[in-house]
């Protein structure tokens, strides 16, 4: 199972023109159309999330139309400030019959009374979706118990990055590939001492990266940890006490990038296809890119996947996310509700959907051995930002369907099949990752999540002692951290019964 993402990672932006949006500061607009007379379907109006192409030029876009028979008129949010656009258009009542929304303008517009219930509307309009839509998902949708969105789940259960290391220079220095943390240390230092650089390499971007493989293997994973029925926050835990002692023995022994704190991806990637690092955590993504780089300054050079580490019980894990991706809305200004419905619903219908989220067979894609893959150049050219255009996605076979796109390079294909080979059995998730959106949550998740990320730094590069973790939880608490824990639960305990 899949991914995107993220990852979906993850994988797929939605998007606009930049001369077409005023430099990503309007909307963009395919116009719109009265609806036909004679009882013909009415043009949709649908508003996606920001992304550097125009949508109603697409290929898929015509694809839709075709196979649903609705015309569909297509605009998007800025790049800057999409929330504040989006407020503004509701609050001026535009009459959009398909929104796409993240999760906390989901729950703002939810909340607001902006939104549509749809549990009529899917009874009575949507067989497609409700034999599609993962039956687990339609809780993240819920608010009071009424269905408002359409949760599209993205590409199913997928790693998407695992640590790798410079093979060349393991061989050339006898080393064995590490399985726990003590075993990773001899191969740091002795890569240190033999070739004179920080072997391990990492970035800032989010607290995932920075925990990884390596706090995986301390038992710091998902978010929340369920300990005999009560949720604990990973903050809370000794395991992450225990995984930032280990980093900052790494740091302080010259071990670490000392740059790590403040490197983007792109600058960890940078410094391993660069041989100044040996080890660094590589996203699938950016696997055949990273390996030519990689040639280009070495052509000697050789890597080489570090199966997940084990723990001290010798148990791996590694951590996915699995919560909804996007939730797919219609407004109560809608004058087409039923007929927005009709349209999802036609866009879920087996036939149709496999052509638009990987086109037609024998020209977009072929089969082989039971697996999809691309055909090239057909499927950049016309499916390059495909995925923009889902409104939920059919969680048993767009899984297969969407490995298409990892294909389209065979080293980018074979990392990613060798990660998720080596996750078999191992996938940890999030026990909040199908709940609905929980507003003492969503009001500080994000702010929490930068102040860990950043005092995991702090903790790391030894900017700030370890000594004050206590401190650094305590604000972590004030700061909301006590109010998510406590809606975490409540809902957690809900929803066992």
């Amino acid at each position: 199972m899949l991914k995107k993402a993220a990852l979906l990672l993850t994988v797929a932006a939605l998007g606009v023109t930049t001369a077409a949006c005023g430099g990503g500061k309007e909307t963009q607009t395919g116009g719109t159309s009265p609806a036909p007379a004679g009882g013909a379907k009415p043009a949709m109006r649908q508003l996606m999330q920001y992304g550097n192409f125009d949508p109603n030029k697409e290929f898929t876009a015509k694809t839709i139309s075709e196979k649903t028979g609705y015309t569909v008129n297509y605009e998007m949010l800025p790049a800057e400030n999409p929330d504040e656009k989006l407020n503004l258009l509701m609050a001026n009542k535009e009459e959009y019959d398909v929104m796409k929304l993240s999760a906390p303008q989901f729950e703002k517009l939810a909340a607001s009374g902006a939104l549509e219930p749809l549990d009529d509307l899917l009874e009575k309009h949507a067989p497609n979706i409700k034999a599609a839509i993962d039956p687990a998902a339609w809780e993240s949708a819920k608010v009071n118990g009424k269905i408002y969105a359409i949760p599209e789940t993205g590409s199913g259960l997928a790693v998407g990055e695992e640590l790798v290391v410079r093979q060349d220079w393991m061989d050339e220095l006898g080393l064995k590939t590490p399985t726990n943390t003590d075993e990773l240390y001899t191969v740091l230092k002795t890569i240190k001492e033999k070739k004179n650089i920080a072997p391990l390499t990492g970035s800032k971007d989010s607290k995932e990266s920075i925990i990884g493989d390596i706090g995986a293997a301390f038992g710091v994973t998902a978010d929340w940890v369920d300990q005999n029925g009560t949720l604990v926050h990973q903050v809370e835990t000794p395991a992450m006490k225990e995984f930032l002692t280990y980093m900052n023995k790494l740091y302080k022994e010259g071990l670490i990038d000392q740059e790590m704190p403040i490197n983007t991806s792109a600058k960890a990637i940078e410094k391993f296809s660069s041989g100044k690092a040996a080890i660094f955590k590589q996203a699938y993504w950016n696997a055949g890119t990273t390996e030519k780089a990689l040639k280009k300054n070495d052509p000697n050079a050789k890597t080489a996947i570090i199966p997940f580490l084990k723990d001290k019980s010798g148990k791996a894990s590694t951590f996915v996310k699995a919560n909804t991706t996007w939730f797919v809305t219609i407004p109560k200004a809608s004058k087409h509700k039923e007929d927005a419905m009709k349209f999802l619903d036609l866009k879920l219908k087996p036939d149709n959907f496999i052509e638009i989220a990987i086109g037609k067979q024998g020209e977009h894609h072929e089969i082989k051995d039971g697996k999809y893959y691309p055909i090239l150049p057909k499927f950049n050219d016309e499916l390059n930002n495909g995925s923009g255009f889902l409104t939920g996605v059919d969680y048993k076979k767009y899984p297969d369907y969407w490995q298409a796109r990892v294909r389209k390079d065979p080293v980018l294909q074979a990392f990613f099949e060798q990660i998720n080979k080596n996750a078999e059995g191992i996938i940890v998730t999030d026990p909040l990752a199908k709940a609905p959106p929980i507003a003492d949550i969503s009001k500080s998740k994000q702010k929490l999540d930068k102040f860990q990320t950043d005092s995991m730094l702090k903790f790391i590069s030894g900017a700030d002692p370890l000594s004050n973790y206590d401190q650094f939880l305590a604000k972590w608490k004030a700061d909301g951290g006590d109010a998510m824990i406590k809606a975490a639960n409540e809902w957690f305990k809900s929803a066992k019964k």
